[in-house]
């Protein structure tokens, strides 16, 4: 396969005249086309120049290679450089919306903080993908994300009730994620049903015993409830817990924080001595 892409460049490289344009390949050509610049760009950092040129140079010969103009999106998200990286990834879902209009709702609601463009798009997704979630989530739960940011917490508390409901009629074995019953307590806590939120979050952390973000809420909710030796004592075992680093367990969090995610300045300074 290297000798064959070799061969195809090598061609390429050749005078084409000032108004060529990169030559027609075959299905099964493109494909090891396409395997060799994403294997090249591999070889370096996301974040370094080569992967980016190397993504170049196979977008040179295939211009509606979805999965290249993908690949040359995702570091600038990851450098907050939202509108750079979104004219490649719109590139990416015009020449393949099935497998890349998901993946642009999650940039547009988890780092672009987008939400009526993203809910756009996953209803969008919805209809034409054959994906059931991307991220490791189901679209019902980022779309709860969205209209929570937007302050309509009924739509939000749909969309996460839907994401247990699911789970309920999986029958799977695998616990619920600690995220579904979290959010549904920020829900809650937003409208002032502290009680159903202590509930929530208090569910959240039988799921994650360490999930410091829901010791946080369930606390906030105690006080709010008037139990505050209580609070005081789950405050400081969420900071605790805080302070060794379990938060949320979702891998984009490096990148940018989720919505209600807790940072170290908000817990109150008595518990940080």
């Amino acid at each position: 396969m290297k000798y064959t892409v070799c061969l195809f460049i090598a061609l390429w490289l050749l005078p084409h005249g000032s108004h060529a344009q990169p030559p027609v390949f075959t299905a099964k050509q493109q494909d090891s086309i396409s395997q060799h610049y994403v294997e090249a760009a591999a070889r370096y950092h996301y974040f370094a120049p080569e992967w980016g040129r190397c993504l170049d140079s196979g977008l040179a010969l295939l211009p509606r290679n979805a999965q290249l103009w993908q690949l040359k999106a995702m570091p600038l998200f990851k450098q907050r450089k939202y509108e750079a990286g979104m004219a490649y990834l719109d590139k990416a879902v015009a020449y393949d919306p099935s497998e890349y209009l998901d993946y642009r709702a999650f940039i547009k609601c988890i780092f672009q903080k987008s939400y009526v463009s993203a809910i756009a798009d996953f209803r969008e997704a919805k209809r034409i993908s054959g994906h059931y979630g991307v991220m490791d989530h189901p679209y019902d739960f980022y779309l709860g994300l969205c209209y929570l940011q937007l302050n309509q917490y009924d739509s939000a508390r749909t969309y996460f009730r839907q994401c247990v409901e699911r789970w309920e009629q999986s029958g799977t074995e695998a616990p619920l994620h600690s995220l579904y019953p979290f959010y549904l307590g920020i829900v809650d806590f937003e409208q002032g049903k502290y009680a159903e939120a202590l509930d929530r979050f208090t569910y959240s952390l039988l799921l994650y015993g360490q999930f410091s973000d829901a010791g946080y809420y369930k606390a906030q909710c105690l006080m709010r409830l008037q139990r505050d030796a209580e609070a005081r004592e789950v405050m400081q075992k969420a900071y605790d817990d805080f302070k060794q680093g379990y938060t949320f367990t979702e891998d984009n969090k490096m990148y940018e924080p989720y919505p209600y995610q807790v940072s170290a300045w908000m817990y109150p300074a008595r518990f940080k001595k």
